[in-house]
């Protein structure tokens, strides 16, 4: 379904071709001024210049060309703007179209494509903090975003299941059970089925580990050791290796499924480690490798850089992979995989120069297609209330499952306070509610940018957050319950102005969804679904909606909330949260 803007920019430059200009001047825009009309054309003064005359005069004859009947105001005001409102018949029969269509007729701009989304990146055997939030958060939403848009979505949480860390427990496990039968190289099998730590000692072991591999040149080369040999194949490491990713994916996916963060695939380092060594090989068969004390490295400054882009190193002196490296192998495993178009990367902004280095170590090699699209959105830093990183009352880094807990305390105490719904729907409505708190207070920021966490202003019920937008729609909810069936009320001409207000918020759905997809920003939901909440709430505190007494008027007013809400509702699944029936 064509946008608005499209439609009435396509009238106007046949206006401007009518009156013997180049239709390129006949570029509409959104008003900068909605006192004085919703669109605006200025095509007339760039005309001017090329036919060397006034403006007004241009603008003039292009607007003698226009159907009036499209428009309730058309002008052509000095020195040469053309003014125009929509009248309420195109309005109508526009709404009327998008509340029929599939998916309010938002164009599927990425039909037939593939996009990988590589988002959650966590370590296994580590507990989910709140560095975690930021890349779920905003990676489910523009993942929903693009499946929405047409694309095949794939998140892929790129597990950290590979590494030293893996090591660390292995050595510190055996210093605490040397007799496990993990360790006992004569022991044919098969392995217990059961780990022999839980989740709660094997998050304790890990640190203890690692601080121990600081103070102890001993251990850390048995923890090193262990790791090559995990990597190797060695039985008894390898049976510890799917215990602990068994325990630890469990307890990852309870968490994320608390916040509604879904993967489609549950890949980590492990699955791309086998494509290290052909892609490595395949590299320097091409001649784009170097050595460079003593490590292996692809070299990808380029002509006009204007700051420093070291190699992307792939092999380390010590003959060990970096974090490069398995990110080159899961391209590989990627693209053999999925074929995608796009794969769209979520992490920290300071990693920005490492994905440079990647994309571009990537497309020297081949790995990618040419025209296949790239893409790294680094985040900014989640911060307390004094500006700096978010911090336990203690001073440590807050576990994520805290965070939630914390936020659900603090929504659950103001549902129990004010009485909003029954004691059996506290938890359910609850839970919605303070999700919406938490995912909204982040993702209404440029993702870009750092944000300070304010639990009182995120759960407020109003102004700009996430309850007051699922309060709006409880609200429309009981109303519409309250008139009974409504899902089939045509549109009707708007009778005041808020009317109207209303039904061009509803139409900047499509143009607000494509820009948020072009520019990775899931803040430009949050900005659209906040100006709609407005339009519907002021429509709502000045029109008798369920007391005006001419039917055909009221079901007009049931059919324009309606759709508005269903609008609100699919914006909020994007978003990644849903509203309960009562608050």
């Amino acid at each position: 379904m064509e946008k608005i803007l499209d439609i009435i920019t396509s009238k106007m430059e046949q206006a401007f071709a009518d009156a013997g200009y180049d239709p390129a001047f006949g570029r509409v825009t959104v008003s900068n001024r909605p006192d004085l009309c919703e669109y605006q054309c200025n095509g007339a003064l760039a005309a001017a210049k090329q036919c060397k005359c006034a403006p007004i005069q241009i603008a003039k004859a292009v607007v003698g060309k226009l159907d009036a009947g499209d428009y309730s105001l058309v002008e052509a005001v000095m020195p040469g703007f053309i003014n125009l409102k929509l009248s309420d018949r195109f309005l109508v029969e526009y709404l009327q179209q998008m509340r029929t269509a599939e998916d309010f007729g938002v164009e599927k701009i990425g039909a037939g494509k593939t996009i990988v989304v590589d988002y959650g990146g966590p370590n296994v055997a580590k507990p989910l903090h709140i560095g975690h939030l930021r890349s779920a958060i905003i990676g489910e939403s523009l993942k929903r975003l693009y499946r929405f848009m047409g694309y095949q979505a794939i998140g892929d949480i790129h597990l950290g299941d590979w590494g030293l860390q893996m090591g660390l427990i292995i050595a510190e496990l055996q210093e605490r059970q040397p007799e496990l039968c993990y360790f006992d190289k004569d022991f044919t099998g098969p392995y217990p089925t059961e780990a022999p730590f839980t989740i709660s000692q094997l998050e304790e072991i890990y640190p203890a580990a690692s601080a121990k591999k600081k103070e102890d040149e001993d251990f850390a080369h048995r923890a090193h050791t262990a790791t090559f040999e995990l990597q190797q194949g060695r039985p008894g490491y390898r049976a510890i290796w799917q215990h602990i990713m068994k325990l630890s994916v469990a307890d990852m996916t309870k968490i994320y499924d608390s916040l509604d963060v879904h993967f489609e695939s549950w890949l980590g380092e492990s699955d791309a480690d086998p494509f290290i060594p052909a892609m490595i090989q395949d590299m320097k068969d091409k001649g784009l490798t170097v050595m460079s004390d003593g490590a292996l490295v692809i070299p990808v400054a380029e002509e006009g850089d204007k700051k420093e882009v070291p190699p992307c190193i792939l092999v380390k002196s010590d003959g060990s992979s970096i974090y490069a490296t398995t990110d080159l192998a899961t391209m590989v495993q990627r693209m053999r995989d999925w074929n995608p178009d796009k794969i769209l990367y979520l992490t920290d902004k300071r990693q920005s120069l490492h994905f440079e280095q990647v994309f571009r170590a990537a497309r020297k090699a081949g790995i990618v297609k040419p025209e296949t699209e790239l893409e790294h959105v680094g985040f900014g830093t989640m911060n307390g209330k004094d500006g700096k990183p978010f911090k336990t009352r203690e001073g440590g880094v807050m576990r994520l499952e805290q965070l939630l807990a914390d936020m659900t305390a603090f929504v659950r105490a103001k549902v129990v306070e004010n009485q909003i719904v029954s004691d059996e729907e506290v938890d359910d409505t609850t839970a919605k509610i303070a999700l919406a708190a938490l995912k909204y207070g982040d993702l209404s920021n440029q993702p870009t940018k750092d944000y300070i966490f304010d639990m009182d202003r995120f759960a407020a019920f109003e102004g700009n957050t996430g309850p007051y937008i699922l309060y709006t729609i409880v609200r429309v909810k009981s109303i519409l319950s309250k008139y009974g069936d409504w899902q089939h009320l045509p549109i009707r001409t708007p009778n005041n102005s808020y009317a109207k207000d209303l039904m061009l918020a509803v139409t900047k759905l499509g143009p607000t969804l494509e820009a948020a997809l072009k520019s990775s920003s899931p803040n430009l939901i949050c900005a659209y679904i906040y100006e709609l909440a407005g339009c519907v709430n002021k429509f709502y505190h000045e029109t008798p909606i369920l007391k005006e007494e001419n039917q055909e008027v009221k079901a007009g007013h049931i059919a324009l909330i309606g759709l508005a809400k269903d609008v609100l509702e699919c914006c909020i699944h994007l978003l990644g949260f849903s509203a309960p029936e009562k608050m």
